[in-house]
């Protein structure tokens, strides 16, 4: 299990950080490998990726989700991984986005991706690509949606 931890400071509002992220249809215009993502309900998600040649598909959960402040995920099938997105105000037009990953690769592939760095490269680059994304849009999100998910207790 790999863990990848990567942050951006983007030139928005916190809200407008946030709200863009929750619109997780738009995450294949910013991000490497993803080809699609379909919401299925509030917590459910289908993704479809390809990552070093190898395209999978899977159902993720969002296990928690509190406006302005966090979301966060686990892969219910395929590639074993989960996630918090966090968002943090450092001043009225600036916010810190930080994603931090564990990440579990399944396959000769995905192995050999991770050990090379690949994986980090790219976290990194979509971080990159939803700042330059979110930016370009001047301050304007694709969606928003407020409302919470709670942690599951255990």
């Amino acid at each position: 299990m790999s863990t990848i931890t990567e942050s951006v400071d983007v030139a928005v509002e916190v809200s407008t950080a946030y709200n863009q992220w929750t619109q997780f249809e738009s995450f294949p215009q910013f991000m490497e490998g993803v080809d699609e993502i379909r919401q299925i309900d509030d917590t459910h998600t289908h993704w479809v990726t390809s990552i070093a040649g190898v395209t999978r598909e899977f159902y993720a959960t969002i296990t928690e989700q509190n406006p302005d402040e966090r979301v966060a995920w686990r892969s219910d099938d395929g590639p074993d991984h989960a996630g918090a997105i966090t968002f943090h105000r450092l001043d009225d037009t600036t916010t810190r986005v930080t994603a931090q990953m564990d990440i579990d690769p399944e396959g000769f592939a995905e192995n050999a991706a991770d050990k090379l760095g690949i994986l980090d490269r790219r976290v990194k680059g979509d971080m990159r690509r939803f700042k330059e994304f979110i930016e370009s849009r001047g301050g304007d999100e694709t969606g928003a949606w407020r409302g919470k998910v709670h942690r599951p207790d255990g």
